[in-house]
Order: C-alpha cells, then sequence, then structure tokens
C-alpha cells in the first residue's frame, strides 16, 4: 500500500511556506501527503500585511472524523504551532493515530537567528518542547536547538564537541533522531546529525555544503518535506539529510536566478525533477 504522512500545518495561499511547500514534495516523493489545517493565511507573514483565519476551533471534529473512519498513517509530520491548545490537540493526534511503525517528524518552529518569535511565550515554547520529546525526528535550527536545550545562542564557532552534547541533551528528551541545521561555517553552512543507537555510541556527522547567496522563506519547510518523505519511504537518514541539504541549496540559487522576491520562497516547482525519491 502506498505510504501516508499526515501533515498538520498552517496554509498560506500566497508565499510558498508550510502546507504548500510540503504537499507537493511530499506528494512527488511517492507519498500520499493528508493535511491538517491549523491557520489559513491569505499569504506568509513576512509580507507587510495577511489575512489569518485561526482554525483551531475546527481542528478537533476535523480530527475526531479521522478516528471513526479508522484512518491509520506510516508518518505524522508538524510544523508551526501557535497555541497551547493547538499543541496539545497535536499531542492527542499522535497519541491517537501513531502505529507501532509510525514515525513521527517535528519541526519545533520557534524562531530564527538567535531570536524566538514575537508570537511565542515562554509557556509556548516550553510545550513545543514537550511535543518534540513525542517526535522520534526533529528538524531544529541553530536558534530552536539551543532554545530547547538551554544552551546560550551563538551565530558562529561551534565545535563538534559542543554541537555532540547539544544534540544529545535533545535526543535524550524522547527523538533518537536529531538534525540541527543552519549552522554557519565560513562559506559553508552545516546540519549536524545525531543517531541514537539502542545499547551503542550514537552516530554523529556534520554535513556541509556550500552557502546559497540569500535565504528564502520556506527553506526549512522544503527540507522537512524531504525528511518526513525519505523517513516513511525507508531511506538512511544520512542520505536523506544530504539529499534534503542539497535541494534547498539548489531552490535558492533557482530563486535568485530568477529573481524572486524573498517573499515568494522558493521556485520548487521547477526543481521537482531533480529530487530523487529512492
Amino acid at each position: 500500500m502506498q505510504k501516508k504522512i499526515a501533515v498538520i500545518n498552517d496554509i498560506a495561499g500566497y508565499g510558498r511556506c508550510a502546507m504548500t511547500v510540503l504537499l507537493p514534495i511530499i506528494s512527488y516523493m511517492g507519498v500520499q501527503a493528508c493535511p491538517v489545517p491549523t491557520s489559513i493565511f491569505s499569504n506568509n507573514t513576512a509580507f507587510p500585511h495577511f489575512f489569518m483565519d485561526d482554525y483551531t476551533d475546527r481542528m478537533e471534529a476535523y480530527i475526531e472524523n479521522w478516528d471513526r473512519l479508522g484512518l491509520t498513517f506510516d508518518g505524522i509530520a508538524t510544523g508551526y504551532l501557535g497555541s497551547v491548545r493547538q499543541i496539545d490537540i497535536v499531542k492527542q493526534f499522535i497519541m491517537t493515530f501513531s502505529r507501532k511503525d509510525t514515525l513521527v517528524i517535528v519541526d519545533p518552529v520557534m524562531g530564527d537567528h538567535g531570536k524566538i518569535y514575537s508570537a511565542y511565550t515562554v509557556e509556548l515554547c516550553t510545550e513545543l518542547g514537550k511535543l518534540a520529546a513525542l517526535a522520534d525526528i526533529i528538524t531544529p535550527n541553530l536558534t530552536e536547538a539551543c532554545y530547547l536545550a538551554g544552551v546560550p545562542y551563538r551565530e558562529k564557532g561551534w565545535k563538534r564537541d559542543e554541537l555532540f552534547a547539544m544534540a544529545g541533551r535533545l535526543s535524550a528528551m524522547g527523538p533518537s533522531h536529531v538534525v540541527i541545521t543552519g549552522i554557519l561555517q565560513g562559506e559553508y553552512i552545516a546540519n549536524y546529525v545525531y543517531v541514537r543507537q539502542e545499547g551503542g555510541e550514537p552516530e554523529t556527522w556534520l554535513n556541509r555544503i556550500h552557502k546559497a547567496d540569500a535565504e528564502r522563506c520556506g527553506t526549512g519547510d522544503v527540507f522537512a518535506a524531504v525528511i518526513a518523505a525519505d523517513a516513511v519511504n525507508g531511506i538512511p537518514f544520512d542520505r536523506s539529510v544530504k539529499k534534503a541539504s542539497a535541494f534547498v541549496k539548489q531552490c535558492i540559487e533557482k530563486a535568485v536566478e530568477l529573481q524572486t522576491p524573498a517573499t515568494d520562497g522558493v521556485p520548487f516547482e521547477a526543481l521537482l525533477h531533480r529530487l530523487k525519491r529512492n
């Protein structure tokens, strides 16, 4: 049977991010993507103004109907969550729909560049940490990893033993697979990968790639989509991280080539044919 992932995230009608990135990439990689919307945006929040409809009050009825239908999923992937109540709903979703072999992938979206997003409170960040504890795989950026692990943030100069210790703290919360993204190393940007082994030393490695020329909205969603689809497809984690990193770079380079505005995300549609499904 075709694999299925429940994708819990918001929908932005314009400006590629969240659900409008995750659904097509996961689908292209041969996995059925089943959306659970958390909120509806007219466009992403990088624009000066936007319309937003909070979907929290409808999430429980939406999910309850899936439960009544007896639906099951090979993966559950979560992204930006805007309230403690949404996090509680998602935790209950995981408890309800997880089978023994269901993989939970949490992208703990909280902030970037050393700052937590203005809409996030201490309580919200704490609850997001509890959600991450239910995951098999987490994909925090450096800012989010520092916050969740209780480590002071700095932009550069990270040594491997420091990253090892931080990733180890994150894995001790629950997830066996951790990838810390967006670590600046001169002309490179690196992802630190930590895989906990039962009864043995963890496997760790640093995946480095030359920095692209510019940052764009939605690149974390591109990365998370590849990781989620590969996970349920049984692709080894090291190959998946390398694939996701390379694809994000290609998407940024294409955005620069096409002079795509930063608010519009990356034109991944033009490059899906380069994304290997295995």
